[in-house]
C-alpha cells in the first residue's frame, strides 16, 4: 500500500457537487492498493499515518502527531498511486489491486483509523467515485509512505 500523507488546515471532498465530507486541520491521505497487499499492510499504513509527527510543537519542529493535535483524517482511494508511466506516455495501472482486493483493505485502512483517532475524526470519499477534493496544503508539508520496501 502507498499513502501520499499532506498535512492540511482545511480540506473538503465533493462528489458530483455535493460535500461529503470536510475537516479542518489535520490530514489528507490519498490511499493506493497494491496487488499482494494485505489487512496487515492496511493496519501499518493507518498507524504509520496516525503517529507520523509532522506538526509542529511549541518550538516550531515537527514533533506532534494528528493524535496529538486532536486533527482530523481525510481519507481518499487512489488506484492513480501506482500508476507507472516509465514507458510511453500512458501510465499502466497494472500494479494497482482490482477493486474486489482494494475495497476490503482501504475499509481496512480507515477502521484501523476510526480505532486510533475516533470514527468523528474520520472522514472519507466514496470508493471508485469521482471526486474533487479541496484542501489548503500547511507548510507546504507531504510525506509518502509504503508498506513494503
Amino acid at each position: 500500500m502507498k499513502a501520499v500523507i499532506q498535512r492540511v488546515s482545511r480540506a473538503q471532498l465533493s462528489i458530483d457537487g455535493t460535500v461529503r465530507s470536510r475537516i479542518g486541520p489535520g490530514l489528507v491521505i490519498l490511499l493506493g492498493v497494491k496487488t499482494g497487499d494485505t489487512e496487515k499492510d492496511a493496519d501499518y499504513l493507518a498507524e504509520k499515518c496516525a503517529a507520523m509527527r509532522i506538526f509542529e510543537d511549541a518550538q516550531e519542529k515537527m514533533n506532534l502527531s494528528v493524535l496529538d493535535t486532536g486533527g482530523s483524517m481525510l481519507v481518499v482511494s487512489q488506484f492513480t498511486l501506482y500508476g507507472d508511466a516509465r514507458k510511453g506516455n500512458r501510465p499502466s495501472f497494472i500494479e494497482a489491486a482490482v477493486p474486489s482486493l482494494a475495497e476490503p483493505l482501504y475499509e481496512r485502512f480507515v477502521g484501523r483509523a476510526r480505532a486510533l483517532l475516533g470514527a468523528e475524526r474520520v472522514h472519507t470519499g466514496v470508493f471508485r467515485a469521482t471526486m474533487d477534493v479541496e484542501l489548503v496544503n500547511s507548510g507546504p508539508v507531504t510525506i509518502t509512505i509504503e508498506s513494503k520496501q
